[in-house]
């Protein structure tokens, strides 16, 4: 754990010097750095499945971009590294089925509760539009590849992807720092590159703050 937790620290780091980097060569200049909170989980009125239980937290780092304007819509893009510590137990034991290998291992294995670690890259695509002076109404489309630190019933080990959507209200509460309050829908999942491969889908809502950097 503590290798993942350095390789991610050092995948952090290295984004943030890549990007600083390019700005001084006037390739990408971000305009506001920021952070953001989620809290999800699969137990809501969309999905709510009765064979597990899974619940994140998920604490990611902002790096925001102007992308373009048309009319009244702003586009940004959100470079974000994050961690996501996640609660994860099967509830439903037949879920693993008599025909896999070592299924009544299996089942001891899925049913304990247990802490898992997810890191990931996210590329955050985010389009706006003023409601107020000072308020926006931002929806987000999030795409990112990542890893997971253990495996359940319903996905493998490892590489993976997540994908995100986001719609909140962004605040400006100074001249520099803003508030942002929304919601969020998401996917996990490896694309079959592995098996298991069912994934996940979750619920919640997210805080963030930001600071402009002009």
């Amino acid at each position: 754990m503590q290798k993942r937790k350095t390789l991610f620290i050092l995948l952090f780091f290295y984004v943030f010097l890549t990007f600083g980097q390019e700005a001084k060569k006037g390739i990408l200049h971000p305009n506001k750095i920021g952070f953001l909170y989620n809290n999800t989980n699969e137990k809501n009125f969309l999905f709510d499945d009765l064979d597990y239980s899974y619940s994140t937290n998920a604490f990611k780092a902002q790096v925001f971009y102007n992308l373009f304007e048309w009319r009244n819509l702003h586009f940004d893009l959100i470079v974000q590294p994050q961690i996501q510590v996640i609660k994860h137990q099967l509830l439903n034991e037949q879920f693993v089925l008599p025909n896999e290998e070592n299924y009544q291992q299996k089942r001891i294995e899925f049913t304990s509760e247990k802490t898992m670690y997810l890191y990931a890259f996210e590329l955050g695509f985010v389009v706006k539009t003023k409601l107020l002076k000072k308020l926006d109404l931002q929806a987000t489309i999030g795409l990112g590849m990542a890893t997971i630190s253990k495996r359940t019933e319903r996905l493998a080990k490892g590489f993976t992807f997540i994908e995100n959507g986001s719609l909140g209200l962004s605040y400006q509460t100074s001249n520099k720092t803003f508030l942002y309050l929304g919601s969020n829908i998401g996917h996990v999942s490896n694309f079959n590159l592995k098996s298991p491969n069912n994934g996940y889908n979750i619920l919640g809502f997210e805080v963030g703050f930001s600071y402009l950097l002009k």
